[in-house]
C-alpha cells in the first residue's frame, strides 16, 4: 500500500518541474514587465536617433524643439538665398544697360520734314535701324550749310528721363526754324543740314552725323532757330 501511493507524488512533482520549463530546458518567468522607474525615465528623456531628430514623447521637452543643426540649416539657407537674390537682380540691371548704345548715324536713319502746324517748324524722326536698344541723349546739334553757331535747346522739353529706343522703334525732335512774326534777324534758305549727336556726358561725341534729305526749295531759318530735346512722342516734339 505504501509503494502504491508513492508514485503518484513522485510523478506529480515531475509533472510540476515540466511545467516551469519550456522546450530548451530554461525556465519561463512568462512576460516581461518593465521597471517604472526606467520607462519614466525614457519617456522623460527620449533618445535622438541618427538623424539628429528626436523620438517622440510623452511631456518631454526635446521633441518639440528645433535641433541646433536644423537652426544653423535654416539660418544658412535664409542667408544664401537673400544674398543669391541681390546679386542675381544686380546681374539683370548691369546686363540690361551694357545691352544699350547711343543713336547717331551709323545705327540709326534720319528724316527732316517741315510740318504745316505749327507754322515754321520743321520734324526730326531718328528710326532705330540697329539690331540692339540705343539712347538719344540730350538734344541734337543742327548745322545748316557752313552755320557758325549752334541751335539753343528749349528747356521745357528736357524729359524726365533719356528717350530710349528699342529696334525699330522711333524718336523725335521738333525745330521752330523763324520767327512767326518776323523779327528774327540774319533769315536765309539752306539746302543742307547735318544732325550731330551727343554722347553720355552734355556736348560729348555721340558718334556719327547724320545727313537728312532737305527739300529741294530748302529750308528757311533766323536767328530765333531752336530745337527740342530728343523726345518719345511725335505730338510733343512739336508742340513747342
Amino acid at each position: 500500500m505504501r509503494k502504491y501511493h508513492a508514485l503518484p507524488v513522485a510523478l506529480l512533482a515531475a509533472l510540476a518541474l515540466t511545467a516551469c520549463q519550456d522546450g530548451t530546458g530554461t525556465k519561463d518567468e512568462g512576460a516581461a514587465h518593465p521597471d517604472p522607474a526606467s520607462a519614466t525615465a525614457t519617456a522623460t528623456h527620449p533618445a535622438e536617433d541618427g538623424d539628429g531628430d528626436s523620438g517622440a514623447g510623452t511631456g518631454g521637452t526635446t521633441g518639440t524643439q528645433p535641433t541646433k543643426a536644423a537652426k544653423a540649416d535654416k539660418s544658412t539657407k535664409a542667408g544664401t538665398s537673400t544674398k543669391g537674390d541681390k546679386s542675381a537682380k544686380g546681374e539683370v540691371a548691369k546686363g540690361a544697360t551694357a545691352t544699350r548704345v547711343s543713336c547717331n548715324g551709323s545705327n540709326t536713319t534720319v528724316t527732316a520734314q517741315p510740318v504745316r502746324r505749327p507754322l515754321n517748324h520743321m520734324l526730326l524722326t531718328v528710326k532705330n535701324t540697329g539690331s540692339k536698344m540705343c539712347d538719344l541723349t540730350y538734344y541734337p546739334v543742327l548745322r545748316f550749310d557752313e552755320m557758325q553757331w549752334v541751335p539753343r535747346p528749349v528747356k521745357g522739353s528736357k524729359p524726365h528721363a533719356v528717350t530710349t529706343l528699342a529696334p525699330g522703334e522711333s524718336g523725335y525732335a521738333g525745330v521752330s526754324l523763324s520767327a512767326a512774326d518776323g523779327s528774327g534777324e540774319w533769315g536765309t534758305t539752306s539746302h543742307k543740314l547735318t544732325v550731330g549727336f551727343q554722347g553720355r556726358t552734355p556736348n560729348s561725341d555721340g558718334g556719327p552725323s547724320a545727313l537728312p534729305a532737305l527739300p529741294a526749295k530748302g529750308v528757311y531759318y533766323d536767328s530765333t532757330l531752336t530745337v527740342t530735346y530728343w523726345l518719345a512722342d511725335m505730338d510733343d516734339a512739336l508742340s513747342y
